[in-house]
């Protein structure tokens, strides 16, 4: 064997190196029953959810080497199925089985808090949506209808596309809070780029929106625009809203 192929000792230990070569309470399975999921690394939670490794490679090698491809958790969490697939060790199953965990995490937040929901400023648009709305391929426009005390009384997608004033028809934007007799309506809706700086088109429907809800006797209380991992608040940048904000009840 010639020096080039003498394998390092970093090299050897990924070549040899699989759960059940450390000792129980390093395994994450072990760990996770030991200290609780909060006990554990991000990507020893991975190895959980994966698996097994390959190639000689556990889990752990195998959930830190996406970590390090993507950066961070919430970066891999918007990875796409192909992405996934595609970090050696993974594969279609275990890349589906991920993905299927990143997305009930999503779920979990978006259903967070349970009950009751009101909204006293953007930010609680922002942190009930972001994970939801952060990783669409598509735009959404999702209407909040409101009553008086600024309680969410329902949420629903009134538009999925390019979400423009051009293609929006503005007066379906208020059908659920025609019916529910709301207050005021927010508007929300993602940009795919992960940009959140709000459009020409945006403020247009916007404008647009405003204008309708003088008609229906519903205000327009703000438009937030979410990104990946932030998002705008119309009202904050100065766009003219016929009442203030919304506020404590």
């Amino acid at each position: 064997m010639t020096s080039d192929s003498v394998p390092t000792s970093g090299e050897h230990r990924r070549a040899t190196r699989s759960i059940h070569d450390l000792p129980a309470a390093e395994r994450p399975r072990e760990r996770l029953a030991l200290r609780g999921p909060g006990g554990l690394s991000a990507a020893e939670l991975i190895a959980v959810v994966v698996g097994t490794g390959g190639a000689g490679r556990s889990a752990v090698d195998v959930a830190e080497d996406a970590l390090a491809r993507h950066a961070s958790v919430g970066a891999l969490a918007r990875a796409s199925d192909a992405e996934l697939a595609a970090i050696p060790g993974l594969g279609l199953a275990k890349a589906a089985r991920l993905a299927a965990a990143f997305e009930l995490g999503r779920r979990s937040v978006a259903d967070w808090p349970a009950g009751r929901w009101t909204i006293r400023s953007p930010r609680d648009v922002a942190d009930r949506l972001i994970v939801e709305m952060g990783r669409l391929e598509r735009e959404e426009l999702r209407v909040l209808s409101l009553n008086a005390k600024n309680v969410v009384q329902r949420a629903s997608t009134a538009y999925v596309g390019n979400v423009s004033a051009s293609l929006v028809r503005v007066g379906e934007l208020f059908r659920d809070a025609v019916r529910l007799d709301a207050s005021g309506v927010i508007l929300v809706h993602n940009h795919p780029s992960g940009d959140p700086t709000p459009s020409p088109d945006d403020l247009h429907l916007t404008a647009e929106a405003i204008a309708a809800g003088r008609l229906l006797d519903i205000d327009v209380l703000d438009h937030v625009v979410i990104g990946h991992d932030a998002w705008v608040s119309l009202r904050d940048r100065g766009v003219s809203f016929d009442r203030p904000g919304v506020r404590a009840a």
